[in-house]
């Protein structure tokens, strides 16, 4: 009895394993700035809803991340082997059905938070079905933008599931973040680049990667400085936050290995993490 309740516990944890592999990539770049900034820009966040806003955005992840795993395996046994299809922790169609499960969930748990919180995980759906289906993964331009808007949506909704209402400076704030996202994403990109060329991915670093590497060079401490201005930050801030964004930006310039990518991306999400919270 006891060595069965062990092994059905193993299972159990190895499930568990597996669908946080599906979104462990995403806990630094998704999870954890969404819940900062949607708490640091609500008018009146309700802390005790912390959990709430966790298990909106990881289950909303892990129904996007296995939506779009699933579309290329082949892919991730270049990239990030560690994932669960290239590992073989699960199969493609197994992943299909717990991703179509996933679908009414995350539209039954936000119908819980109002229908403003439904709209949003609808509209994060459509999203997706237009990322993974109609080929919006496929460039680098309608990648980073798709990605920004979904981003916003995500915001958005988390600000609603901590119960409370979007403002005007909440809803500048998430525009901010949007196109934040929109211009300098494709950082990112840098860490595949090797996969994506392999693979014949269209994405701004294998079709221009001069002008990639300028623009986040360039793009990262000029967001800094603009957002700081625009929110009034003070200059000791301020000077911290265009100086770090000026070491991640050249940091893509100057250093080129995959492991050196690898570190670059790790700052870049820390660097956006920074430039949204400066801006409330």
């Amino acid at each position: 009895m006891l060595s069965q309740a062990l092994e059905s516990g193993r299972r159990i944890s190895g499930h568990i394993m597996t669908l946080f592999l599906f979104t462990k990539s995403d806990v630094l770049t998704v999870l954890i700035p969404t819940t900062l900034s949607a708490f640091a820009a609500a008018p009146h966040p309700n802390v005790t809803r912390l959990p709430d806003v966790i298990i909106w955005i990881w289950l909303h992840l892990l129904k996007h991340d296995i939506y779009n795993q699933i579309q290329d395996p082949e892919e991730d046994k270049k990239n990030k082997p560690h994932r669960p299809l290239p590992a073989g922790r699960i199969t493609v169609q197994n992943a299909a059905d717990v991703h179509w499960l996933l679908v009414p969930v995350c539209l039954m748990f936000s119908a819980m938070y109002g229908n403003k919180v439904l709209a949003c995980s609808t509209g994060v759906e459509a999203l997706s079905i237009w990322y993974n289906e109609f080929g919006g993964d496929k460039t680098g331009f309608s990648k980073n933008l798709l990605t920004a808007i979904a981003y916003g949506t995500f915001e958005l909704g988390t600000m609603v599931v901590i119960g409370s209402n979007v403002d005007k400076i909440g809803a500048c704030a998430v525009a901010f973040n949007s196109v934040v996202f929109a211009t300098t994403l494709h950082a990112q990109d840098f860490k595949d680049e090797e996969g994506d060329r392999l693979t014949g991915r269209r994405t701004l670093v294998t079709l221009f990667p001069t002008l990639a590497r300028m623009s986040v060079m360039i793009g990262i401490p000029l967001w800094s400085l603009c957002l700081c201005r625009t929110w009034k930050v003070d200059l000791v801030c301020s000077v911290a936050l265009i100086v770090y964004g000026t070491i991640v930006g050249a940091r893509f310039m100057i250093y080129r290995t995959a492991s050196a990518h690898k570190q670059s991306c790790k700052l870049y999400s820390v660097s956006d993490l920074e430039s949204e919270n400066s801006t409330y």
